[in-house]
């Protein structure tokens, strides 16, 4: 089983479009800066794309509605 659960996630954001362009960009950023919001032994995933995806799940990420 994948974690974090879609359905958890789809929770919090509400949309899968939106859910794959919050996660892409956080990605991207991760590799890019590797900035991490969390310490690096928290991560369950060991790829970018993982670890966008347990930030939304934790909320670390907020979305701006506009």
């Amino acid at each position: 089983m994948l974690y974090p659960s879609i359905d958890k996630l789809l929770k919090q954001v509400g949309s899968k479009y939106l859910l794959v362009n919050i996660v892409a960009k956080r990605a991207r950023t991760i590799d890019d800066n590797n900035h991490l919001q969390m310490k690096e032994n928290e991560y369950k995933s060991s790829k970018s794309l993982g670890r966008a995806l347990e930030e939304v799940s934790n909320n670390l990420i907020h979305i701006k509605e506009q």
